[in-house]
């Protein structure tokens, strides 16, 4: 899905996992980043580093999550002001989220089950 943006793409694309195992198979048009090397250990601190990230490139139209359970590191069910947010940002700045949840879809919470593709 990433690289398929990438092929089209008129915006720049950001990449955020956990770890390295994907950094090869990202096409490199696509920014990567390993936020695990970054100290993150609460959902507030993602969400820091997120903005963060798109302040420094007003160019980013498309943000890819990877291991999203595992950078937050909080329960899902707390999560919606997280959600809440990433949707005002989206809509402010033009950016378009997509998460990855190692979740089973019926044990998301009711606010998630809008998100799912």
């Amino acid at each position: 899905m990433t690289n398929d943006s990438a092929k089209n793409a008129h915006s720049d694309i950001v990449f955020i996992d956990d770890d390295n195992r994907y950094m090869f198979d990202v096409h490199t048009k696509v920014r990567f980043i390993n936020a695990g090397e970054y100290g993150i250990t609460t959902a507030e601190m993602f969400f820091g580093f997120i903005c963060g990230t798109l302040s420094q490139n007003f160019d980013v139209g498309l943000v890819f999550i990877d291991a999203f359970k595992k950078l937050i590191k909080s329960d899902l069910w707390e999560t919606q002001w997280f959600f809440d947010r990433i949707m005002e940002i989206s809509r402010v700045y033009h950016v378009e989220f997509i998460l990855s949840v190692s979740e089973d879809p019926d044990d998301l919470p009711d606010f998630m089950k809008a998100f799912l593709i």
